[in-house]
C-alpha cells in the first residue's frame, strides 16, 4: 500500500469519534488484532453496537442518538474494554471512558494569526502543572502579558499535555496522543489558551512525543502492532514505523501532528528525542510528517514550525528534502548546553567529559555542532556531522530546560549554583547568540525553586520500578542515589512551583536585564537571528581569561559586539578587532540590573590596528554598537 502521507484540501481527523450533521457519530478504528469491536455506549445502558470492518483492519460504524460529551470505550472480542486509541478528550483519566468531542463547537478569535517564522522565536519552556498555583491552562491566560511585554518572548513552548496517569507528571507518560490532560482543563481549556496566546501576540509550540508511550493505561498493543521489539528505546517499546503493518502506526503519527496543527491552532511542534524513533524505510516518518505539517499549514494560511530534540548531531533531520535531508525547520543544540555547562559550572561527568571549556563554547555559537564525525569519549566512538552548512536560526539554544534541570539529582537551577553576576553573562550570551534563544520557566528572574521529576502511577510495581531507574540513570554522574528525591510524592511535585509573586531585589534586577536583551535583540538588527548571509557572525574566544566575544553584523553595516566574561575575576583582553568605534548599549555592571556600578567596561569603546586593552569585571557581560 502506498500511502503520501500528505492531507487533502479538506483534512480532518478520520479516526476516532467525529460527529456528523444532527446526532449522529461516525466511529473509526484501527483494530487489526481484533476479529470484532463494537462501541460501548457508556451513557446510554452500555449499549454495544457493531462495527463493520474493512481490508485494511479499520473498524467503523455511524451511530444516531450520540451528542457531544458523551462518553464510549470500544469492546474487542466481546470482552476487553478499551478507550479510543484517537480519544479526544479522556475526561477520567487514561483508564477511563472516552468523550465524544465537536471540533467545530469552539469559536476562535484568531482569524487573523498567520503564525511567526522560526527567526523571530524567543521561547519560553514551560510545564502547565506548576506554572501557577492552579496547574490548568487557563491559568497561564493572565501572564501572558507578563511573558511578553515584561520578559519579551515571542513563543511558549508547552510541555507535553497528551493525557497521562494521575494529576503530576512531566508529560512524557503519556498514553492518549490526541486528548489534552483532563487536570489541566482539557480540550476547552487548550484552545481558550492558544486563542488567547494568538490574541496578545504569541505563537504556541507543542511538545509532542513520537519515540514512545507511556506504562499506564497504554492500550495500544490490545488494537494493532503498535510497537516493534525489533529495537529498544531507554523509555520503552519502540514504535512500529518500519516493520510490517507500519503504513498504518506511521499514518496515526502524521495525523496526530496535523490534528494539533489544525484543530488547536498550533504554530509549532517540538519533537520529542527523536534519536528514539527508528526508522530504517526508504523514507523516514520524520520526513512525511514535516512534509505534511508544511504542507497543510500552506493550505490554513499559516506558519507552522517543526523542531526536534534530536542526540543525533546529524544535520539530515533540518537539511531540506532537495539534498536528502527531513526538513524540519530545527534543532534543539544540546552541543551549546554541554559546552556551557563546562565552563561556568565545571561538570565533568556523564556527557560533559566530552566538552572542553570555551573553545567548544564558540564552536557551538558559531556552526552548530560540536561533535561532527569527531571523537566521542562519552560514546567510545565517532559522533556526529557537520553543520557548517546550516543557518544558525535552524538552531535552539539555552542555557536551562526541563530536561538539564530535572534530570540532575535534586532537580536544582543555576541560580542555586552560580554567583548571581554569572547568570548575566550566560543570558546574555543565550539571547544574543544567533540562534533561537529559550529560556525555562523562571530562568527570566533566576528562580531558585527546583524543577524535580514527579508522577502520579496507580501501580504500586510501576512506581517503585520508576524510583530505582531514576537511581541506575543517575549512577554515571556520580550523584547520591539518596539525594533523588521520591518521584511518586507529592511533595516533590509542589517544591518544583515557581515562585514568581515575591521576587528579591536581585531576582528583579535580573529580569529588567534579561528584559533589557530580549529588547535590543529585537530593535538592533545584527543581534536578530543568523541566516549565514543576511546577518553574519564570528567569534573571539580568549581562553586563559575566560572571555567570549561574539561580533554580529549585516550586510547593510549595522554591527554589535557581544562580550560575554566568565571570568571569576577582573581579566583584561586585548582586542584587535573589529576596528572601529563601538558605543555600550547594555552593562551588566549597572545598578539597574544589580550591579555594583564599578569596574564597568568602558562607555566608548576604539579599537585601532594596535588593538585596545579592555578590562572586564568578574563576570562581565556587556553590549557594543558600532558608532
Amino acid at each position: 500500500m502506498n500511502m503520501t502521507m500528505i492531507p487533502d484540501e479538506k483534512w480532518s481527523l478520520d479516526i476516532g469519534a467525529t460527529p456528523r450533521s444532527g446526532d449522529a457519530v461516525k466511529f473509526r478504528v484501527w483494530a487489526p488484532y481484533a476479529k470484532s469491536v463494537a462501541v460501548q455506549l457508556v451513557d446510554q445502558d452500555r449499549v454495544m453496537v457493531p462495527m463493520q470492518r474493512d481490508e485494511r483492519g479499520y473498524f467503523e460504524t455511524v451511530v444516531t442518538g450520540v451528542v457531544p460529551r458523551s462518553r464510549y470505550r470500544y469492546v474487542l472480542d466481546g470482552g476487553k474494554e478499551r478507550p479510543d486509541p484517537a480519544s479526544r478528550f479522556q475526561s477520567d483519566g487514561v483508564h477511563g471512558p472516552s468523550v465524544v468531542v465537536d471540533p467545530t463547537s469552539f469559536r476562535w478569535t484568531d482569524v487573523e494569526w498567520k503564525g511567526k517564522a522560526l527567526e523571530e522565536y524567543i521561547i519560553y519552556e514551560l510545564h502547565v502543572g506548576t506554572f501557577t498555583k492552579e496547574g490548568t491552562f487557563e491559568a497561564i491566560i493572565p501572564h501572558l502579558s507578563y511573558l511578553r511585554d515584561s520578559v519579551g518572548i515571542t513563543a511558549i513552548e508547552l510541555m507535553p499535555v497528551a493525557e497521562f496517569p494521575g494529576r503530576r507528571n512531566w508529560g512524557y507518560d503519556g498514553v492518549h496522543p490526541f486528548a489534552p490532560q483532563s487536570s489541566y482543563g482539557g480540550p476547552q481549556g487548550l484552545k481558550r489558551l492558544v486563542d488567547a496566546c494568538h490574541a496578545a501576540g504569541l505563537a504556541v509550540i507543542l511538545d509532542v512525543v513520537y519515540n514512545h508511550l507511556g506504562p499506564e493505561g497504554n492500550y495500544l498493543n490490545d488494537f494493532g502492532p503498535y510497537f516493534t521489539d525489533r529495537y529498544r528505546t531507554p523509555w520503552g517499546s519502540a514504535i512500529n514505523y518500519d516493520g510490517p503493518d507500519s503504513d498504518e502506526v506511521r499514518q496515526y503519527v502524521v495525523d496526530n501532528a496535523l490534528y494539533w496543527v489544525t484543530e488547536y491552532h498550533i504554530d509549532g511542534l517540538r519533537l520529542d528525542a527523536i534519536h528514539g524513533i527508528f526508522d530504517f524505510s526508504a523514507q523516514h516518518v520524520l520526513k512525511d510528517l514535516a512534509s505534511a505539517v508544511h504542507s497543510q499549514a500552506q493550505r490554513l494560511g499559516r506558519q507552522v514550525n517543526v523542531i526536534a530534540e534530536s542526540d543525533l548531531n546529524d544535520s539530515r533531520v533540518i537539511d531540506p528534502p532537495s539534498v536528502g535531508g527531513y526538513g524540519l525547520d530545527g534543532q534543539w543544540n544540546d552541543d551549546f548546553h554541554h559546552a556551557l555547562r563546562v565552563v561556568v559550572a565545571d561538570e565533568r561527568k556523564g556527557y560533559y567529559e566530552d566538552f572542553h571549556g570555551l573553545v567548544d563554547l564558540a564552536a557551538a555559537v558559531r556552526e552548530g555542532f560540536v561533535y561532527h564525525a569527531r571523537y566521542s569519549a562519552y560514546r567510545r566512538r565517532r559522533h556526529g556531522n557537520s553543520s557548517r552548512h546550516c543557518r544558525p536560526s535552524q538552531f535552539v539554544v539555552f542555557s536551562q530546560n526541563h530536561d538539564q534541570i530535572g534530570n540532575r539529582a535534586v532537580g536544582d537551577r543555576l541560580s542555586t549554583q552560580l554567583p548571581w553576576d554569572a547568570l548575566k553573562a550566560i543570558q546574555a550570551l543565550v539571547l544574543l547568540s544567533p540562534n533561537i534563544p529559550l529560556l525555562f520557566m523562571g530562568e527570566e528572574y533566576g528562580e531558585t525553586a527546583p524543577f524535580q521529576y514527579f508522577i502520579e502511577h496507580g501501580d504500586p510495581d510501576l512506581v517503585q520500578a520508576v524510583r530505582q531507574g531514576r537511581r541506575r540513570e543517575f549512577a554515571h554522574f556520580g550523584w547520591n542515589p539518596e539525594d533523588i528525591p521520591d518521584p511518586q510524592a507529592v511533595a516533590t511535585f509542589e517544591r518544583s512551583r515557581l515562585n514568581r509573586e515575591r521576587l528579591d531585589d536581585r531576582q528583579t534586577a535580573l529580569l529588567r536585564w534579561s528584559q533589557a536583551l530580549i529588547q535590543l535583540r529585537k530593535k538592533e538588527p545584527s543581534l536578530g537571528a543568523g541566516d549565514g548571509t543576511i546577518r553574519i557572525h564570528r567569534t573571539w574566544v580568549f581562553d586563559d581569561e575566560r572571555v567570549l566575544v561574539m561580533h554580529r553584523w549585516t550586510r547593510d553595516n549595522t554591527a554589535s559586539l557581544v562580550v560575554c566574561g566568565f571570568n571569576t575575576s577582573p581579566t583584561t583582553v586585548q582586542l584587535v578587532e573589529p576596528q572601529g568605534t563601538w558605543l555600550r548599549r547594555l552593562d551588566a555592571m549597572d545598578k539597574e540590573f544589580g550591579g555594583s556600578g564599578q569596574g564597568s567596561m568602558p562607555t566608548q569603546l576604539s579599537i585601532s590596528p594596535e588593538g585596545a586593552s579592555v578590562s572586564i569585571p568578574a563576570y562581565g557581560a556587556a553590549v557594543f554598537i558600532a558608532s
